[in-house]
């Protein structure tokens, strides 16, 4: 079941109040390379062609918002307004040690997005350290994916450094939407990218029509 709560944050979104107090986005420190790196490899795969049902463990669910996306089973809901475009959505593990976060992004482009996020100018999560930025090109969507660690987020648990595997990307309806993958690192890196390539690959924006998966 689905329980909606209000709380929520928007990383890398324009700098302004964010329901905790501090100020969006949610990454962190002083340290930020000068350039993206690019891989050739992508960070997020699509399900083979011959099955694209959903993981074990995953459902389907028509949010509030009118998007559709796919999180795991018994996982719950909470909402708050955003600066621009649909809630901040974020999907919670029933232990909060892991979160899937969903927004509608106002710049033209992931990499637009991207740069602001990690422009000298945007706050970021204390021990913030990029790992890796990938093209989205194996989950049939325009965008990028920016992996990094932080060592805490304001009003998460404290699980040591949490791994964020962070997509943005262009929907079928031309809107740009964001879906971040949040989880501890010392589990293994493996389930955030499930959780977001998921994400992304089942995603429906609001008021669009889209193949039943």
């Amino acid at each position: 079941m689905v329980v909606q709560v209000n709380d929520g944050d928007e990383p890398g979104r324009r700098p302004g109040p964010r329901a905790d107090g501090t100020v969006s986005p949610t990454p962190s420190p002083e340290t930020y390379p000068s350039e993206s790196p690019q891989e050739e490899t992508t960070a997020l795969s699509s399900p083979s062609a011959s099955s694209r049902e959903l993981p074990a463990g995953y459902e389907s669910f028509v949010d509030p918002q009118g998007f559709r996306i796919a999180m795991p089973v018994g996982w719950t809901r909470e909402a708050v307004p955003s600066e621009y475009g649909i809630d901040v959505v974020n999907y919670r593990s029933p232990t909060g040690e892991r979160r899937l976060q969903v927004f509608e992004v106002a710049e033209a482009t992931a990499q637009e997005s991207f740069e602001l996020l990690l422009s000298p100018q945007t706050p970021k999560a204390p021990g913030f350290e990029q790992l890796a930025m990938y093209d989205l090109t194996g989950v049939d969507v325009t965008g990028a994916s920016l992996e990094y660690l932080v060592d805490a987020i304001r009003g998460e648990p404290d699980v040591g450094a949490w791994h964020v595997v962070d997509a943005r990307f262009e929907a079928s309806d031309g809107d740009r939407y964001a879906i971040i993958a949040y989880g501890r690192d010392d589990d293994g890196r493996d389930d955030e990218f499930e959780l977001a390539s998921t994400g992304v690959e089942w995603f429906c924006p609001p008021e669009w029509t889209c193949d039943a998966q």
